[in-house]
Parts: C-alpha cells; sequence; structure tokens
C-alpha cells in the first residue's frame, strides 16, 4: 500500500530561460515499522521523465544537507534544474532520518541492501502509484552505490546517473581519503587495520576516539555491508543507458573512480567537469578553503554543465 499526502507548493522554476510549472507535494511509502518520506517534484506533463535522487553517505536529508555542516542544498538545487527542464523528480530520506526517522528504531541497523530495497520502493510507488513509465536513478557519492545496487534486474529502470560516485570498494576509497588526511601515522595504521577487519566481515569492538566518528561498532554492520560489494562490478550488468558525472576538484572521489566506471559499462557516457567539487559547486582550482566552504553555501548554485548532460541523456534515450 502506498501513501501519499501534503501537497506544498506551486513553482514556476526555469532553467536557461525555460518555465516550467511544478508541484512539490510531501509523498511516503511504508517502511519497515514507520513511512519512508520524500519529496516529489512533478512537471504539468503527464507523460515527463522522473528521476529518483538517493543521497550520499552519513545523516544527509533529502535536500542534499547534513547537521555535520553540508547545506549545500545540492538535490533541491537538481530537483529544481531538472523541473525547469520539463524533468519531474523524488527526492528522498533515508531509513531512519529526518521524515524517515520513524521507519526503524535504531538508523545505525541498516545496511546498503537495505537502503537499495527502500529505492526500489521507491521505483515501484513512482511506477504504479504516479504511473511513470520508468524511473532514472541518480545516486551522489555513497548514493551512487546504493543506486548501481537497486538498479539490479530491474524492471521499473530507466537508466542509472552517477554524480561522484565510487568506482572501487568502500574500503579501498576509505583508505585514499586517509591517507590524504593529515593524520598522524599511528592513527592512520589504526584507521587501515579496522579497515582490513571490517573487510573480512569482522567487527571490532576497540576503536580509537579519533576514529569513533567514522568507524565506531554502532556504525560496522553497515560498513561491513558496504565494503562487500564492488561498485564497477554491479555497473557492468547494468543494461540501461548510464551517466557518469564527476569534477575534478572533489576531495572525496576521484576521475579514477569515473573511469573505472566508464571502463566497467560500455557505451556509457563520462563527463569530468572542471573545477567541480564533490556537491557539483563551481569552485577555484587547488583552492581547498574556497572548496570546502562550498559544502555550506545554499546560495552557490550548481556548477554550469551538472543539469545539461542529465537533460541529454534522458532525454537521449526517449528517442
Amino acid at each position: 500500500m502506498f501513501l501519499k499526502w501534503t501537497q506544498r507548493l506551486l513553482l514556476p522554476l526555469a532553467l536557461m530561460s525555460i518555465p516550467v510549472l511544478a508541484v512539490e507535494q510531501t509523498v511516503q511509502v511504508p517502511g519497515p515499522l514507520g513511512a519512508l518520506s520524500g519529496s516529489l517534484v512533478a512537471v504539468a506533463d503527464p507523460q515527463a521523465p522522473v528521476v529518483l535522487i538517493v543521497p550520499g553517505a552519513g545523516p544527509t536529508d533529502r535536500d542534499g544537507n547534513n547537521p555535520l555542516g553540508i547545506r549545500a542544498a545540492t538535490y533541491r538545487l537538481l530537483a529544481q534544474g531538472l523541473a525547469g527542464q520539463g524533468i519531474s523528480s523524488l527526492r528522498i530520506d533515508k531509513r531512519g532520518l529526518f521524515g524517515s526517522r520513524a521507519a526503524i528504531a535504531n538508523p545505525n541497523q541498516v545496511t546498503v541492501q537495505d537502503y537499495a530495497s527502500d529505492v526500489r520502493l521507491w521505483m515501484s510507488y513512482l511506477a504504479q502509484r504516479e504511473r511513470y513509465r520508468c524511473v532514472w536513478l541518480l545516486g551522489h557519492s555513497e548514493g551512487g552505490l546504493v543506486a548501481m545496487l537497486a538498479a539490479q534486474n530491474n524492471p521499473d529502470l530507466c537508466g542509472v546517473i552517477l554524480l561522484a560516485a565510487p568506482g572501487r570498494p568502500m574500503g579501498q576509497v576509505l583508505r585514499s581519503q586517509l591517507a590524504r588526511n593529515p593524520v598522524e601515522r599511528k592513527q592512520l595504521d589504526a584507521a587501515l587495520a579496522v579497515i582490513d577487519s571490517l573487510e573480512r566481515g569482522v567487527p571490532v569492538a576497540e576503536v580509537p576516539g579519533v576514529l569513533q566518528p567514522l568507524l565506531r561498532p554502532e556504525v560496522q554492520s553497515f560498513l561491513i555491508s558496504g565494503f562487500a560489494l564492488d561498485p564497477a562490478q554491479l555497473l557492468s550488468r547494468v543494461n540501461k543507458p548510464v551517466l557518469i558525472l564527476q569534477g575534478n576538484s572533489d576531495l572525496q572521489v576521484g576521475i579514477n573512480d569515473a573511469e573505472a566506471l566508464h571502463a566497467a559499462r560500455p557505451g556509457s557516457v563520462l563527463r569530468i567537469l572542471a573545477g567541480v567539487n564533490h556537491v557539483f559547486k563551481a569552485v577555484p582550482q587547488g583552492d581547498h578553503e574556497a572548496n570546502v566552504a562550498a559544502y555550506g553555501d545554499p546560495d552557490l548554485p550548481l556548477a554550469s554543465g551538472v543539469i545539461e548532460p542529465i537533460v541529454q541523456v534522458i532525454h537521449g534515450a526517449a528517442h
């Protein structure tokens, strides 16, 4: 059973001087213990394509913000930009968080597979309740891994759009991120030892205090589930159109990840965006301070070149 409620506002949205009327409404589907919640931006054309935006790592909400200092509103800006081009979208809160917090008692007791199951449920909602012909999955960062898993053998899938998605197993990506950070060698060695154990599927009870936010025991079941997945392998099994977008000023995921995904899926479209960071804002090349500051600036628009290739691959697939 699907639930739907709360039409919130009528938005005259525009991109490239093309006005489109779109209605944003809160929608819900049943989760394990309570409702999962999202925001559906529906353009007036009932035949319009729809994009399901899958959020990235941590306590990230449907707009692309989280209480750890990220206020870039990337997903809200994506929804607005797509609506301006006649494309509907659904952005969602993850199981146990924000509008979906009633869905599970402990938001840490989840796996990547759980998130992928929820995405598939949302896809069924869009296909059955909202009657979209099929659904484009757009996964950002860790959400790209979730999207690739949800895309497997999915009859409701139109195609996959990956923004700053990992092209290697999460453990390898995490090692690279830690190696670039100015941490003491002893701390790095301890972190790598924990990652090694989690890759073997073995939890670690004692985690040094400085590593608690990243590797604490409460989130290790989730990390174990993610470490076991190979994004390139998952993408190689997707037989629908694929677009890969990657900024060359990304501090978290590299061009090598995008290239690995592109190599794994022949026929995919790869776009490397110059001067674009992990939250898809334009930043001066090599300016670390400005790059980090962009994570907290909702008034900074999406970088030029983000919306256009998404629109092109969606409309190209329709012809």
